[in-house]
């Protein structure tokens, strides 16, 4: 059976593959896109008695950085590619 969730050992054969020195964040909610900082891993135990491991934001006022970029929120599908919309023709001076 194929667990909905995604497990230590994924994460850690997924982020092998990246800059070991490049900062981890959290992408969060897909509707108002934004990016966290983390600070702690912490393993617990779910209602179930599964051990359950965290990942967490700080706690500090900038924990919350910004918007998520466009791209990323892309990539993740949580929104479409935008495109600009098609330029319009300039309007010559004197209506004409």
């Amino acid at each position: 059976m194929t667990s909905p969730e995604m497990t230590v050992r994924e994460v850690i054969d997924l982020l092998s593959g990246y800059d070991p020195d490049a900062p981890v964040r959290q992408a969060v909610n897909p509707y108002f896109p934004m990016a966290h900082r983390l600070a702690r891993v912490v393993q617990s135990v779910d209602e179930t008695g599964r051990t359950v491991v965290y990942l967490a934001e700080t706690n500090d006022a900038d924990a919350q950085l910004g918007h998520l970029p466009p791209e990323v929120a892309v990539a993740l599908a949580w929104q479409g590619p935008v495109q600009a919309p098609p330029r319009r023709p300039r309007r010559i001076a004197g209506g004409q």
